[in-house]
Formats: C-alpha cells, structure tokens, sequence
C-alpha cells in the first residue's frame, strides 16, 4: 500500500498508512524512505532516516541508496562523508545500488575526484554507474572528461541509454562541439533513441546552441510527441533568429495544453532586444505575473530587468526592481547594475553599487566586473581604487574576469603604472580578454611600444589573438609610426589568423597612413575597399587632413561626411579648423553660412572634475552652475594670469560656435 501510494505521488496517504502501524519493520521503512526519495522530498528522507535510527533498525543497502539520493539532492556532503564511512564499516562498499549512489552523491555535490575514485571501486558497472559520473562532469562543466568518459562506457559494451546521451549532447552544447554532436546524433538514431523525448529534446539544445537551426528544426518535427523541454529548446533557438517563429510556437504550446514555464517566458524576453520589441516584452511581463511565476526566483527576474534595461526605461527596470523581496539577491543587483552600464547610465550604476554594499551584499566576479566598467566609463579612480581594495580583500584579484576590468578600469583612468602592475599580478592569464585590456590601454594612453611587446608575449603563451587584440595592435602601430609593420599585421589578421576585419580596423589603417602624412596612401587605401566608407572612415581621414593641413583632401572627406550625417557638426567643425589654418576664411565663413542654412548646431565642449566623493560638469558657455559667478570671475583671473606670462593663444583652429 506504501509503495503504490507513493507511486502515484500521493505522500500524504502513504505517510498517513506508516503511523497507523504499531510494529515496522525494515522493508516498511525502506518503502517509506524509498517514496519520499523517487518523488523529491529530500528533508523528509533525512527526517525519517534520523527516527529510523532512532527506533534501532540498522540500515541496509536499500537504506542507504535512498538516503544518500536525499544526500546529493540537497549537496549534504559532509552527511554523505559519514555515511560512506558507515557503509564500509557495514559492508557495503561492494553493493552495485549503493556504490551507484555513492557515485551520484558525490558528483551532484561537486566532489568529482571522489565519485571518480567510488566509481572505480565498481567492478560490475552498469549504465546508472556511467550515467552519474558523466552526468557530474557535464554539470561541473568538466567536458572533456565527460566525452572520455562516454567513450570509456562504449568500448566497455554498456550501451548509451536516453540519459547518457542527452547528457553528453549537454556536453556537446555547451562547448558547441557540433561534429561531436553529430556523432551522438547517429549513435542515437542506431539505438532508436532518436525521437524519444528526452534524447530528442537534448539533440534540439545542442543544435540550437551549434546555431544549426534548420536541423534542429528536422529533430522536432519527427517527434511523434513533444514535451515542454522540447518546446522551450526550440523556442530558444526561434528567439535568437527568427522571433516570429518563437511567438507562433509558443502559441501552439497554449493549444496543445503545455503549460510554459520560466525558461519559455525568458528565452522570449531574451530575445526583446530594444525599443521596437518593448510592447511583446511587457506582454511577456504580464503573462509572467498572471501565472504567478516573477518571485519564486531570480530566473525570470534577471531577463525581465534585461530586457527593461535593454529597450532604456530605467523607470521600469527601477520599479520592477523594487518589487523584488527583500533582501535582494547578489544575481539581482548584479544584473541591474550590468544592464544600466551596458545602457552608459555608469552614474546611476555606481549609485547602486553603493546601495548594493550597504545592504550588505558581498558583490562577485560578474558584479566587479560590471562596476569597473562604469568607472573606467566615468575615469573615477578614486571609486575604482576603493572597489580594488575590497576585491583584493575577497580573493577576487586572481580571477580572470576581475583582474581584466581592473585593467581596463586603470588603463582608462589614466593609471597606467597600476594598470600594468594589476596585468603582471594576474596568475593565469588564458583569456584573450586579459591580454586585450593591457594592449588597448597601453596604446590608448601612448604606450605603443610597451603594446607591441605585450603583443609578442601574448603569441609566445599560444593565446589566440580576436578582432578587438588587432584592433589595439593596429592602434599602437599608427601611435608608434611602424607603418610598414602595421600594414603587415593587418594582411596576418585575415590571412593566418582567418578574422575578418571590421570597419574599426580600416579606420586604423587609414590613421596609420594618415597620422604620419601619407594622406595619398590613405585615400588610396579608402578606394580600394570593396564597400562603401562610412562616417568612422572619413572622419579618420578627415583628422589627419587637418593634421597636416591637407585642404583637398579634407575638403574631399568633409563632404562625404556631411552626406552620411548632414546635422552632424564635427565634419564642419574640422573642415573649418583646416580653412582656418591655411588662411581661407573665405571658406571658414562659408561652412558658417552653410550650418545656419541646415540649422547645423555645434554641441558645446564639456569637461569634469571629482572632487571627493562629488563630481562637478561644466559645460561650455552654462552659467546654470550653483558657483557661476566665482567660477567666470575665477576664469578672468586665469586669463589675465596667461597674458601676462606671453601666452598666445592658438588660432589655427576656429572652432564654430552656433550654440
């Protein structure tokens, strides 16, 4: 009776049924542990387990498998220590169910060097064996093992079952080993596993995520029935490439009686990127509140704030943000704090780091990473410095991630020597990200030739160079005059290395050429690009016109400037600096005429200072600011104070003032 009760779920009756009897014995027991096991309630198992005890019954091997599955559900490691202990003494070591829940304790609870040392131990090892250990190195992201692993149990003649196999696709999906995957695809339409829903399901995930819509598309579509994981798979991959195909499917989801559940609503919020897909997202938002799912966790709350944060209304994000419980989770404040930096709100960022800290969340790798962002954004040293310091004093210096932004974060406020000292302390350093922080910031900040060398370091340790790397290589080339040298890496970057260059990478070839006076190269360089130039381009060349004064040219620049953004004023602006600077106020006052007619307004200069903790802005031409008057009577002073020590003021430029 217990364990039919417990077969139909129903916990309660068979519990009621287990205290009616005055006498138990040990097969009663192992059925009422065994049915609080299969059905989930972890607590209870340890609860009963501690009475059984109690009442003196020794436990046997059926004990034990149920206990220790309650184990690994709630990752009680140090209970699962005691009781492996308990089972050598009683034994058991030996017992096939209890060393294949000894595997799985220890897998699901991370230990991964024990449950691989208990698997071992087994001699007769069948597919639950394998499907623990596998299944362990899959969640630990530990891939490579996983797939020797999986090879190991098929030269052993165990034959893959529905859970070896969606669990090494898992794998597979994860690193995007798409051959792999293809591999486990065959082995599991030999096996007939193929359309099963939980083999079908995995298959559609790992194609999704190998961006192989279409055959994912063919796995789903030959499932004679479908689940809702195959449902949300797919979903997830419509999301990411054609949204109306999400939205038809998850529609059809309604009608064939599957109920979405938090990873449908968040692979459609994923997918709203901007303003334009604000209105289904706050549908989305709604369906969510309606079915009662926003705060049972963080899950739909992350996507949710994302895709507020990613369409700009802050009020929103703000709002929904509020309505989280407190206290607020670490992911939370994190993915507020991210989204606002990514959206140049670093202000508004930092403001929530700040409340973040005062309500005593410790921040991580991710949160770190994120603020510093917002700091470099800001140049705030002093703010940066003082998240330093707590990221030292919680070991977080180490980490790749961290130490990478701290770079960043240093190298854009000017910090060089620290910038450099924080890359040397770094341990390991085999992300690309490490090396491309260092080599943009040294060459932005006129290192080119300590760049350069960083370069050469990074190709020693066999770290593969991306398009960003180039981009600061390129950079320190043009700043350090090694034109040839320049023009050389540029042909390896596609050549070798098989990147396709971005518009930024042209930009910096026609700087290269253009920042040390072969302006003919450079407008060669720009006719021969087999698309058409945009502004980035011939702004460049625009630059370097002005440089060296290139009327012609820059005239030629201008133009096509102004034809690609006629309200942008800085075309004009440069133009005029380069009439001006030949002596053509002809031409300067023509530019003038010409942005009255177009209504062409120059955006005034502005510039900033922190001063403890407060940062003041000034604006060219603002007299809003609190200390106006003291600041222009301050300015006069200055002024007087240059004349007076021969200052000449520059008059190449004449900078239009139409504000």
């Amino acid at each position: 009776m217990i364990n039919m009760y417990a077969k139909c779920e129903e916990l309660d009756a068979a519990k009621k049924i287990f205290d009616a009897l005055n006498e138990k014995n040990a097969v009663l027991w192992n059925a009422m542990l065994g049915g609080y096991a299969q059905n989930g309630y972890a607590h209870e198992v340890i609860k009963l387990f501690s009475n059984m005890k109690g009442c003196g019954f020794r436990p046997d091997d059926f004990t034990y498998t149920s206990i220790l599955s309650a184990c690994a559900c709630l990752e009680y490691i140090e209970m699962g220590l005691q009781l492996h202990s308990f089972i050598i003494k009683s034994g058991l070591s030996s017992n096939l169910f209890v060393g294949n829940a000894l595997v799985d304790m220890y897998a699901k609870s991370g230990a991964l060097k024990e449950a691989r040392k208990q698997f071992e131990l087994i001699s007769n090892r069948d597919n639950i064996s394998w499907n623990a250990i596998i299944v362990g190195y899959v969640q630990e992201e530990e891939e490579d093992e996983a797939f020797y692993m999986f090879r190991r149990m098929n030269l052993s003649g165990i034959v893959p079952d529905e859970v070896s196999l969606a669990s090494i696709l898992s794998a597979c999906a994860n690193v995007q080993a798409l051959r792999k995957g293809k591999q486990i695809h065959c082995l599991s339409v030999k096996s007939g596993l193929e359309t099963s829903l939980y083999a079908a399901s995995s298959l559609i995930d790992m194609y999704v995520k190998c961006a192989v819509i279409g055959a994912a598309h063919k796995v789903f579509s030959c499932m004679s029935e479908r689940s809702v994981a195959s449902m949300n798979a797919m979903i997830a991959g419509y999301a990411q490439n054609n949204l109306e195909e999400a939205i038809d499917l998850f529609c059809e989801m309604h009608e064939v009686g599957l109920n979405p559940t938090e990873i449908t609503f968040a692979s459609l919020l994923d997918a709203c990127n901007g303003p334009l897909l604000l209105t289904l997202g706050i549908q989305i938002h709604c369906l969510t509140v309606k079915r009662g799912h926003l705060y049972g966790g963080d899950f739909l709350g992350v996507s949710l704030l994302g895709m507020y944060l990613r369409s700009h209304r802050k009020a929103d994000a703000y709002i929904l943000f509020s309505e989280f419980p407190n206290p607020k989770s670490r992911v939370l404040w994190t993915v507020i704090i991210s989204g606002l930096t990514q959206i140049d709100c670093s202000e508004e960022a930092l403001q929530f780091y700040r409340e973040m800290r005062s309500e005593n969340v410790l921040p991580d790798q991710a949160t770190f990473a994120s603020v510093l962002r917002a700091c470099a954004v800001l140049s705030s040293l002093t703010d940066g410095s003082e998240i330093h310091s707590l990221i030292f004093h919680t070991g977080f210096h180490l980490d790749e991630l961290t130490g990478s932004a701290l770079v960043d974060m240093y190298a854009k406020c000017g910090d060089v020597k620290r910038s450099v000292q924080v890359f040397e302390e770094m341990g390991c350093k085999n992300d690309v990200i490490s090396w491309n922080s260092m080599i943009v910031g040294l060459a932005k900040n006129g290192y080119a030739e300590c760049a350069l060398q960083i370069f050469d370091e990074m190709k020693q340790t066999h770290v593969r160079p991306d398009d960003v790397t180039f981009l600061g290589v390129l950079t320190a080339c043009s700043h350090a005059g090694r034109i040839s040298e320049g023009h050389q890496i540029f042909d390896t970057m596609f050549n070798y290395y098989g990147i396709q260059p971005r518009v930024d990478h042209y930009a910096c070839m026609v700087d290269l050429y253009g920042r040390w006076g072969f302006l003919k190269e450079a407008e060669e360089f720009i006719d021969k690009l087999k698309f058409k130039p945009d502004a980035m381009i011939w702004a460049t060349l625009l630059g370097a016109c002005r440089l060296h004064g290139d009327d012609i040219r820059g005239r030629r620049a201008a133009e096509e400037l102004i034809e690609l953004d006629p309200q942008n004023s800085s075309s004009y602006v440069l133009l005029s600096n380069i009439y001006a600077a030949s002596g053509n106020w002809d031409g300067v006052n023509f530019l003038r005429r010409t942005m009255k007619e177009k209504g062409v307004r120059k955006f005034p200069g502005c510039s900033w200072i922190e001063v403890g903790q407060r940062k003041d802005l000034f604006v060219a031409g603002d007299k809003s600011h609190a200390s106006s008057v003291e600041i222009h009577e301050t300015l006069k002073d200055l002024t007087a104070l240059m004349k007076e020590d021969d200052y000449v003021a520059e008059t190449d430029s004449f900078l239009l003032d139409e504000g």
